[in-house]
């Protein structure tokens, strides 16, 4: 490729996500890496490290995402693209031992929730789960506890969370981990890599649901993580191998080319989200609104300190109207939006909004009136016109 690690660490974030992942600059080279389908590769006698073998080993596709996703949250070592977020949370959780503790915010996001609690019903783990905006009850989580005496083996940050957006003191916390021996994965796909590099705050991995802001389309599912560790990769490579969660060379490829785009999106969404919430606050059918931008919201400072940006996500609570409770107001507000695409998931271009408790698998700790708002691009005085339409028709 044709960045060195050199060259990788003196430019900015928003230029590294145009740069990184090119292929050589020589004559004739294609300005883009190509797509690659193939299942196997040409080769005889016994594989030699670097040989990619079969189509489950490697892909020539995926290595140019993974390279620059990799530059882009500080690791001289690439990255690694999975078929989707949660194989990618699957590989992480793996590298927990036998019977060891995982420390994780009681509002992660859903999916890890489940997997986890699934492990822990069947033995394979001990779940502690914790407000992870409490640093002291997050150190507290991490002590020898229970009749076997047991310290954590893992902490699992999230940071803003899904969709509680709670800020973890994430070096502070990272620092008590490893005194307690524990490992730290931190799932960074709210803040992406241009807000937030956890492996400079003290994390050993991190992760991100591809599908998110760094593909930024909705149009492809995928998964990553990076570390700079050698051995943790390693054996998160050969969870990748042996348990077959690979991408597709298609959607490495639609993903390497979203990412190009990144820091002009968020750059975009991130100073929406913060005049839509400002007018949120002030609208009487709003019960409260969550965003770190707001010098009111309890992570503010916090993510101040640590954060490049607050993010493109806003979470409100819809006040109950006559005749409406809560939850019936906020998915009222919903079905009366014409602009906001009522649809899970987030970090398109497009702007979604949810009640996220009509997933069943949602903490019952989320209210049930709560909505979560995924700002995408569109002019921002579009965006609250018709959040202010559908928000005054309430109850009439």
């Amino acid at each position: 490729m044709s960045l060195s690690e050199q060259q990788a660490a003196a430019l900015s974030p928003d230029t590294l996500v145009v740069a990184a992942g090119r292929p050589p600059r020589e004559r004739d080279q294609p300005v883009n890496p190509p797509l690659v389908l193939s299942s196997t590769y040409f080769g005889t006698g016994p594989l030699a490290d670097g040989d990619r073998g079969y189509g489950r080993y490697s892909n020539p596709t995926w290595d140019p995402f993974e390279e620059a996703l990799g530059q882009l949250e500080g690791s001289d070592l690439p990255g690694l693209l999975y078929a989707s977020g949660l194989a990618a949370v699957s590989s992480a959780l793996s590298l927990i031992p036998a019977g060891g503790v995982l420390v994780m915010p009681t509002h992660s996001y859903s999916g890890t929730l489940v997997m986890a609690a699934e492990l822990a019903q069947k033995g394979f783990i001990e779940l502690r789960t914790v407000d992870i905006a409490d640093t002291a009850a997050v150190i507290e989580a991490l002590a020898p506890a229970g009749p076997d005496g047991r310290q954590a083996s893992m902490l699992w940050l999230e940071s803003p969370t899904n969709p509680m957006l709670g800020i973890a003191e994430v070096s502070v916390l990272a620092e008590a981990a490893h005194r307690a021996g524990a490992m730290v994965v931190t799932d960074n796909t709210f803040s992406t890599p241009l807000g937030q590099q956890p492996l400079k705050l003290g994390s050993d991995v991190v992760l991100h649901s591809v599908t998110k802001y760094l593909a930024g389309h909705s149009d492809v599912v995928l998964g990553a993580l990076v570390t700079a560790n050698p051995e943790i990769r390693a054996a998160l490579l050969h969870h990748r191998i042996i348990h077959g969660g690979i991408a597709g060379p298609f959607e490495a490829w639609l993903a390497l080319r979203g990412l190009r785009t990144l820091a002009l999106r968020v750059e975009r969404s991130q100073a929406s989200a913060q005049i839509l919430a400002e007018q949120l606050s002030a609208h009487p059918r709003i019960e409260s609104v969550r965003f770190p931008g707001l010098a009111t919201d309890p992570g503010h400072e916090r993510a101040r300190s640590q954060m490049n940006g607050f993010g493109s996500i806003v979470c409100i609570q819809v006040a109950p109207v006559a005749g409406l409770t809560g939850a019936e107001a906020a998915d009222a507000l919903v079905r009366g939006l014409e602009l906001w695409l009522p649809a899970t998931s987030l970090g398109g271009v497009e702007s979604l909004i949810e009640r996220r408790r009509r997933h069943a698998a949602e903490p019952a700790s989320v209210p049930e009136n709560l909505v979560r708002l995924s700002v995408g691009v569109e002019n921002a005085a579009d965006l609250w016109a018709d959040l202010q339409q559908a928000l005054d028709r309430l109850g009439r």
